[in-house]
């Protein structure tokens, strides 16, 4: 990816991507839309359970400033965080995010959630696919990580489901639920650009 341009500041130097069903789009903190259902989704007992963000969000406030880092990000080009819709109808589905994005070592992490009204519809494994191969192929990425608590079978089925190789465990590596005074361990999948498309 080219470097920013300090005289001419982008917001997101990231595409929407369409496909499987849905626009992936920029979230936009100004949007009351946005920001109440990024609250929905941090605050959802399924997410919680599985995920202890650095900073907790329990307000409007709380996520529309978690959604404008999230554009920080964007605007340096480290991480692209995509509001998952129905591509036909553009209602919020869920998120997912090529976070650390690292041309160096030509890698990045994904990660997703998924409204409760949304789930048991595959839009986690689309919206997935749909991340990951633009980050293999528009980002030019070789290797995507993803990371989840042990325990999380349907994270589990979801990466399997999309090439994510499982690599092993990684000890005491996530905040254990709501605490960042202990830890848990993670399971570890990987794709490379060079593993084969799954359907």
């Amino acid at each position: 990816m080219p470097p920013l341009d300090d005289q001419h500041p982008i917001s997101s130097p990231f595409p929407d991507l369409h496909g499987h069903g849905l626009w992936l789009r920029s979230w936009d903190p100004d949007s009351d839309t946005d920001a109440e259902s990024w609250l929905r989704g941090v605050t959802d007992p399924e997410f919680v359970r599985w995920n202890t963000p650095l900073t907790l969000i329990d307000d409007l406030a709380g996520a529309r400033e978690a959604l404008r880092r999230k554009a920080g990000m964007a605007a340096d080009g480290t991480s692209a965080s995509y509001r998952i819709t129905d591509e036909s109808s553009g209602t919020t589905l869920g998120h997912v995010g090529v976070n650390d994005i690292n041309h160096v070592f030509s890698s990045a992490r994904v990660g997703y959630w998924v409204l409760p009204e949304a789930r048991g519809r595959g839009v986690a494994t689309r919206a997935l696919r749909l991340a990951s191969h633009w980050a293999h192929t528009e980002l030019g990425l070789h290797r995507i990580d993803l990371v989840h608590g042990v325990g999380h079978d349907a994270s589990c089925r979801i990466a399997e489901r999309c090439g994510f190789r499982s690599e092993g465990t990684l000890r005491g590596s996530m905040f254990e639920a709501g605490r960042h005074d202990a830890f848990r361990d993670a399971h570890l999948h990987a794709r490379l650009a060079t593993d084969p498309e799954r359907g």
